[in-house]
């Protein structure tokens, strides 16, 4: 597939999706749409919408690739079982207590529960946690796109990354929240397809039928997906599935992101609904992408196709396979159909954090939901101009990403996330188990800095400290229980006991 061709198709699809934007922002581009879509959302559209914006790039292309490695594998759906629990623990005690507080932005809840300090610690928290982990998955999407199609015009990298957020930008700046819901439900369909069109071209390719994938995938040396063999190691299967349901419980329930679309639904049944809806098609989708990646590995042996070398460290990376078979190895509609599944698992991530970035800014910090009349023009324009600075402030990041970066970016959004998400599980935990009390307001923001880094350290010197012993995502329930412990030392008696 020519760079040419695949510059026409991404214009094709953005078009859609100007043309879905246009005609939502164009009935109505209040902050209520913006912010809540007007609290009308379908379930069903939610529930599918969010497949496309849990998974993003990095699932797309990242996950697939890393099955290639012994110690590996199936070892991803180890920490999607944990993500399936934390998605049912979410839907039983974080939505109801959501939605009986009514809400926009979730962290209200710190703020009534512990006070004004705490609370924009924790919007802090997220608005860093948020711009890091959407720029890192964008990041890996962009990279994609600049070896296949943009290098091809000599465009830059910088360019090519304005270019991406540019068109993000374009049709989500009105419509917000309301536009996304819309829209994240068309990018999830072709997320879907391209996921099972991609096992069904690649299976032709090799002569497989179904059943011969089926065997083919489960006697190769891709597919083992518990490891109980060492306890010391990252990938053990109890540190997988407990670290899942913890950076599930911090990524999705305490992150304005995810829990945006949930609360833009009627009503608690209706957004629980569509919580155990996504849980099971997130579950069935993850382990399609983990069968595309040990597909992909038999085809590469197969034709003797390598892994190709990272630009700059002259190293095999395993993150370009998938491109690297879909666009020079498949026929034309293979490529079109990966061409369509990446853009469509990484636009609908990223379209949404912007969204979720601007809205927890404009409640949190500019007090939006509080002012008497939240949809004048004045404010409006104010949030504009805060879209176009996340934006840039994204730019930015994935600058520095692309300067620095040369691992597997799925590690490093899961590595940031224990680090920068830890706090929000600390300060959710202290709220909801202790409470006859609260904190010192002025100290929080000295304990939630500070877990973070003795959690590094205790990291860094874990096989010193622990007998080789390796952490692995549940890095972040040390990092949450430090900082429990730290409001714990800085707690005074609540003058009266809350409800929530």
């Amino acid at each position: 597939m020519t760079p040419t061709a695949i510059l026409i198709l991404m214009l094709v699809y953005f078009g859609l999706l100007f043309l879905i934007s246009h005609v939502v922002s164009s009935k109505d581009s209040s902050n209520d749409a913006f912010f809540k879509a007007n609290k009308n959302s379908k379930w069903y559209l939610v529930a599918f919408g969010m497949i496309g914006t849990a998974l993003s790039g990095v699932t797309f292309i990242s996950v697939p690739g890393q099955v290639g490695s012994p110690d590996v594998q199936f070892k991803y759906f180890q920490f999607v079982i944990g993500n399936a629990i934390g998605f049912i623990i979410i839907a039983k005690v974080l939505l109801p207590l959501y939605y009986r507080m009514n809400l926009t932005s979730i962290y209200g809840y710190i703020e009534q529960r512990l006070g004004h300090v705490s609370y924009k610690t924790a919007a802090f928290i997220f608005l860093v946690s948020r711009t890091i982990g959407s720029a890192a998955r964008l990041y890996l999407v962009v990279i994609v796109l600049q070896r296949y199609v943009f290098d091809a015009f000599g465009i830059p990298f910088w360019i090519t990354v304005l270019i991406s957020l540019g068109l993000i930008f374009a049709y989500t700046y009105k419509g917000g929240l309301k536009t996304i819901i819309i829209t994240d439900t068309l990018q999830t369909l072709f997320l879907v397809s391209s996921v099972f069109l991609t096992i069904y071209f690649i299976c032709d390719s090799l002569d497989y039928d179904i059943p011969q994938a089926f065997e083919s995938v489960k006697n190769s040396n891709y597919s083992k997906i518990f490891f109980y063999e060492d306890w010391l190691k990252s990938n053990y299967w109890v540190k997988q599935i407990v670290g899942g349901i913890f950076v599930t419980i911090a990524m999705v329930g305490l992150d304005q992101d995810l829990m945006q679309k949930n609360l833009s639904c009627a009503n608690i049944g209706e957004a629980q609904k569509n919580m155990f809806t996504f849980t099971g098609i997130f579950v069935m989708i993850n382990l399609f992408f983990l069968s595309v990646g040990a597909l992909l590995y038999i085809y590469a042996e197969k034709n003797g196709i390598s892994i190709p070398l990272d630009a700059f460290t002259g190293k095999p990376r395993t993150d370009l396979l998938f491109p690297e078979i879909a666009f020079h190895h498949l026929a034309l509609i293979p490529a079109i159909v990966f061409l369509l599944g990446l853009t469509a698992a990484t636009f609908a991530t990223t379209d949404s954090a912007l969204t979720a970035l601007t809205t927890s800014f404009c409640v949190d910090f500019l007090n939006m939901d509080k002012n008497q009349d939240p949809d004048n023009r004045k404010m409006v324009r104010t949030r504009h101009r805060v879209h176009i600075g996340f934006s840039l402030l994204m730019f930015v990041v994935i600058m520095v990403i692309y300067a620095l970066n040369s691992d597997a970016v799925v590690s490093l959004i899961f590595k940031v996330a224990a680090y920068t998400y830890g706090p929000l599980l600390g300060l959710y935990a202290f709220g909801l188990f202790v409470k006859t009390k609260t904190v010192k307001g002025a100290f929080v923001p000295f304990v939630c800095l500070m877990a973070p880094l003795v959690t590094f350290i205790i990291s860094s010197y874990s096989a010193e400290l622990f007998g080789n012993y390796q952490f692995a995502e549940e890095l972040i329930i040390v990092n949450g229980g430090l900082t429990f412990l730290g409001l714990m030392a800085i707690s005074k008696p609540a003058e009266t006991q809350t409800r929530f």
